[in-house]
């Protein structure tokens, strides 16, 4: 079922967007649209290349994902399963390479999204990190190095 107003157009014909991907993409599913965008936007400094209430398309550092609301997943076999879990996000750690994470932490606090941990040096890795948790309980890793 879609949401996007009938008069919006789609970034490009959803066909021509699938044939453009190459190498390995990430869809997330999101139960609130905008606060999604919002998280990609005021807290990861994201881009949005395009959003509507089904789908947004998010760019940074030369990386590409997209968020779907869960609606868009209606006759989709993993809708169920999302539905089935308290924490969505449980054991995936997205990372945002080369970005600033005391900044970023001060942006997430400010937006109210909970910091797991961080930020701080995590010398075995060479890398200053934080890691917070967005709307839906996935785990973003923002970092750089020492």
């Amino acid at each position: 079922m879609k949401k996007r107003p009938a008069e919006q157009e789609p970034f490009m014909p959803p066909p021509d967007f699938g044939h453009s991907l190459t190498g390995m993409s990430l869809n997330l599913l999101v139960t609130d649209m905008a606060r999604a965008c919002r998280f990609a936007r005021e807290v990861l400094a994201a881009e949005l290349r395009y959003a509507d209430p089904d789908i947004a398309i998010v760019v940074k550092n030369g990386m590409q994902w997209m968020l779907h609301a869960d609606h868009t997943y209606d006759k989709h076999p993993l809708l169920p399963r999302t539905q089935a879990v308290s924490l969505r996000g449980a054991g995936l750690e997205i990372r945002v390479h080369r970005a600033d994470p005391d900044k970023t932490a001060l942006l997430a606090q400010a937006a109210g999204f909970h910091i797991l941990d961080g930020p701080r040096d995590q010398p075995d890795h060479g890398l200053r990190e934080v890691h917070i948790i967005d709307q839906d309980g996935y785990v973003w890793v923002i970092d750089c190095p020492l």
